[in-house]
């Protein structure tokens, strides 16, 4: 495991916890010489994460939507930036370069990117682990919600445990570093 694919805000949100959880994620995965793919972004919890990690002598690899470089929000001091025409290209880049995905808190399109990585690696088409940093509980209700998928049949057991929760970064990455994809799914 090398390349890590983090999904966060583009804004900081109102809690300085998840400023200093990005800041402790980016140090970790440079410490571990693990290189970043992200979107690309130079705003909020992505601009904070990327510059973190360059700063402190990382790779950071961007992939960034044609129409969110049109808006100027593109970090232009990265290791490389790919520039794709839409977000369901960039997320599927994503996917291919990496070999790991961590949600760190964030807004709906943090929240989709993770939410079909973790679809995808239950159809086969992504063997990488999918993992919510829970900063200060704020991933709980979702976690909550992929519990109620057990006990209400839409999600198997074994497919529940291939998701983590966590504000701990050694489990985190403990989980990662041990992570088998889950059965594809089959329909009998």
């Amino acid at each position: 495991m090398k390349r890590i694919a983090v999904y966060c805000g583009a804004t900081m949100g109102n809690d300085n916890a998840y400023q200093q959880a990005t800041k402790q994620l980016a140090d970790y995965l440079v410490e571990h010489n693990l290189e970043l793919f992200y979107g690309g972004g130079g705003v909020g919890l992505m601009g904070m994460l990327a510059n973190e990690v360059l700063t402190n002598g990382g790779k950071v690899h961007g992939i960034i939507t044609e129409q969110l470089v049109q808006r100027e929000v593109a970090f232009n001091k990265l290791t490389d930036l790919k520039v794709v025409e839409s977000m369901s290209v960039r997320k599927d880049m994503m996917l291919k370069l990496s070999d790991a995905c961590i949600a760190l808190p964030g807004g709906p399109g943090t929240l989709e990117e993770i939410i079909e990585a973790f679809s995808w690696a239950r159809l086969g088409n992504n063997p990488n682990p999918c993992v919510f940093f829970n900063v200060n509980g704020y991933y709980s209700p979702l976690e909550d919600m992929f519990d109620n998928m057990v006990i209400t049949g839409f999600l198997t057991v074994a497919d529940r445990q291939k998701l983590l929760f966590s504000d701990s970064l050694d489990e985190i990455f403990n989980f990662m570093a041990h992570y088998e994809p889950p059965q594809i799914r089959t329909y009998n």
